[in-house]
């Protein structure tokens, strides 16, 4: 599996304790702009497997880790490099802008 579900309850799990990079996708069911990004986070994740994990996580369903991320606009991405923050975007960003910042944090 190439994408991994992520709430409230297992962001720390799934996010913070995990090695490497994860890019954690903060999206809802409603968000025109979400549903836009979707296909391409799918894309990013199969491409970039091994080397980045992608966590996706419903907005509306993890709160919390909104609140505690300051997450005002979706979709946003938050980069997790060995469980610290070390990047985020936040809007409908192109592929090549996606690939060009993960590479550079990889």
């Amino acid at each position: 599996m190439s994408e991994v579900i992520v709430n409230d309850a297992n962001f720390e799990e799934e996010v913070l304790k995990s090695q490497g990079l994860v890019m954690a996708d903060f999206w809802a069911t409603w968000c025109g702009p979400c549903r836009m990004l979707a296909p391409v986070i799918d894309e990013l994740a199969k491409q970039y497997e091994g080397k980045l994990k992608v966590c996706k996580i419903n907005a509306d369903e993890a709160m919390n880790t909104c609140t505690k991320y300051h997450i005002s606009s979706i979709p946003s991405l938050l980069f997790f490099k060995n469980g610290e923050l070390v990047s985020q975007v936040a809007g409908l960003q192109s592929k090549s802008a996606l690939e060009e910042k993960m590479n550079a944090l990889l």
